[in-house]
């Protein structure tokens, strides 16, 4: 069964292209343009009170230094969003722009960056987060296979391997769990290489089954770690491919064909320059364009646009129903997965659509939490430790024009009484890897300052899989604080208790009966013995309750109280 579209209730003003899922919950999206050469202007959509995307609100934000479109862009370990290059530059004429900047959320400013020494042009750069954060990229063109890396802490670039085929041009990035990046050589195919991170090397992979590769254009698709540890890579060919890991990172890996995209009134579709999403049920929604069939062939980049989901079960395809704003060419097409698992599309126009895919994710996917704040303050930054805080793919995929990984927790509080979703900042990522299994990693999150005291259900969402909700307060009292009204109240129960025993006391000393026996000359001694005795029961429950602080209420000792000290955690 397919999913289905709704279109935004407040439709975007501007011609929205590339996105990115910041780690508040809101979406960074660029104005491309009338013209769809890019422009400078970005604005952020806002999902409503209850976390409705749908429902939605944009604003504009900061204008970035360039006017870049086509180019390389991800989410860095600290929150901040890292753009480099720009195929066109605002124009017409290709512009291989080279240019990186940095845009900080938090101070709504963008910050412009060195670039890689001896380079000419990053354009429509390849691009990859790293697990340990650091920003692996390489030059477009046919003729040059060098990469850079740039490391964020120290916001400096050095040169990285090269790779082992002619050039890195035009090609899709995929981060796989055994700390390597794979792609299908555009140049050079049907060969395919893997970089490995942690020897700084790239090393051959293996052919695929057939060619992916259109070679007029050098163009390829997305490709999409899938949650059975496969990857598929779809080409401009309309042939895929899946590639299988070694047991071995060193090793080559091998390779299976997968399902041939269909052909529509005799035009075989393509995904060339195109955008692909792992779906929470583990089915993948792709995109596609006829290769021919349109005035002057516009290089093949035909419209309209076909959808399909790939299903892992079975490595089959299933057409599923496009939205109104299908008319374009598939390389206008973006997908973001958003926390809500729905998957925000759009193609340069001022028409954004939702798909609601059907289905759920396997329990074993969803992200679980080891260890939280059990309360909090607005405007204070905590830890979260979990599993599978990173969730098992980079998710949202397109390609070297739109790199859009969404591989990163997202921390959700929703009030247990008014249902009002409130979404925490994170940040500080452990790490920025994939199917990290069983491994903890940790994150830290900032609650928004405007959110009310009362009782949260704190959730991680990632690739649109919510897990690991806990029970959580919020109040403007340390947790220390709360450890001494409790034992205040403590004390005042047993102050009341005290004082009632004396009053039994003295009234028996000067001989008015049985204190556990009514006085009829005294009708509220009844009231008297059943406050006594709800207040014994109180003091009780106390004890039982109180007698010790609690594992999650233990303040932290050594180098973690003086972190969370210097940090402003409590």
């Amino acid at each position: 069964m397919a999913g289905t579209w709704k279109a935004l209730h407040n439709q975007p003003t501007f011609n929205a292209s590339t996105m990115l899922l910041l780690t508040d919950g809101s979406v960074l999206c660029q104005d491309e343009g009338a013209a769809a050469n890019g422009t400078n202007k970005w604005y952020k959509l806002t999902p409503d009170n209850l976390g409705s995307y749908e429902y939605g609100t944009w604003s504009a934000v900061a204008d970035s230094p360039n006017t870049p479109q086509f180019y390389g862009s991800g989410i860095l370990m600290d929150g901040r969003v890292f753009v480099a290059g720009g195929e066109y530059n605002g124009s017409n004429a290709a512009a291989e722009l080279l240019a990186a900047e940095i845009y900080d959320p938090v101070a709504n400013s963008w910050t412009s960056l060195s670039t890689p020494s001896n380079w000419t042009q990053i354009g429509d750069c390849s691009l990859c987060v790293l697990p340990d954060g650091r920003v692996l990229i390489a030059p477009p063109g046919g003729s040059d296979n060098r990469t850079a890396i740039y490391d964020p802490i120290a916001n400096t670039w050095t040169a990285a391997a090269n790779k082992v085929g002619p050039a890195s041009g035009e090609e899709t990035w995929v981060l796989l769990p055994d700390q390597t990046v794979l792609t299908v050589n555009c140049f050079g195919f049907p060969a395919t290489e893997k970089y490995l991170i942690a020897a700084d090397k790239w090393i051959t992979a293996g052919n695929t089954p057939s060619n992916l590769i259109e070679a007029s254009s050098n163009e390829i698709g997305p490709g999409v770690l899938l949650p059975d540890g496969r990857t598929l890579f779809v080409g401009s060919t309309g042939r895929t491919a899946l590639y299988t890991m070694p047991a071995v990172a060193s090793a080559a890996g091998t390779w299976a064909s997968g399902p041939t995209l269909p052909t529509v009134s005799g035009q075989q579709l393509i995904a060339k320059d195109a955008p692909g999403c792992l779906l929470p049920n583990g089915r993948v929604l792709l995109a596609a364009s006829p290769q021919g069939g349109c005035a002057a062939n516009n290089q093949g980049y035909c419209p309209p646009t076909y959808f399909y989901e790939f299903n892992p079960a079975d490595d089959s395809l299933a057409s599923v129903p496009a939205p109104p704003n299908s008319t374009k060419a598939v390389f206008n097409a973006r997908m973001l997965m958003l926390p809500s698992g729905q998957v925000l599309y759009t193609d340069g126009s001022k028409d954004a659509e939702l798909y609601f895919p059907d289905g759920a994710p396997d329990d074993s996917w969803k992200p679980v939490i080891t260890d939280y704040p059990s309360s909090l303050r607005p405007g204070r930054t905590y830890t979260l430790k979990g599993k599978q805080l990173n969730g098992l793919s980079q998710c949202s995929m397109y390609g070297d024009d739109a790199s859009m990984a969404t591989n990163y927790p997202v921390v959700r509080l929703t009030d247990t009484s008014s249902h009002q979703v409130f979404w925490c900042r994170t940040h500080t990522f452990s790490t920025l890897g994939v199917a990290t299994g069983n491994v903890v990693h940790s994150c830290k999150f900032t609650v928004p300052a405007g959110v009310p005291y009362g009782t949260y259900t704190l959730c991680v969402v990632v690739n649109g899989i919510m897990g690991g909700c806990r029970m959580v307060t919020v109040s403007n009292k340390r947790v220390k604080d709360l450890k001494w009204e409790v034992k205040e109240n403590f004390k005042r129960e047993l102050d009341v208790v005290q004082k009632l025993e004396i009053e039994i006391k003295v009234k028996d000393a000067v001989g008015e009966g049985d204190p556990f026996k009514p006085n009829e000359g005294d009708p509220g001694w009844r009231e008297v013995i059943r406050i006594l005795a709800e207040r014994s029961d109180r003091v009780e429950v106390l004890l039982q309750k109180r007698a010790f602080i609690l594992a999650a209420e233990r303040p932290p000792v050594g180098e973690e109280a003086l972190e969370d000290d210097e940090s402003g955690e409590e």
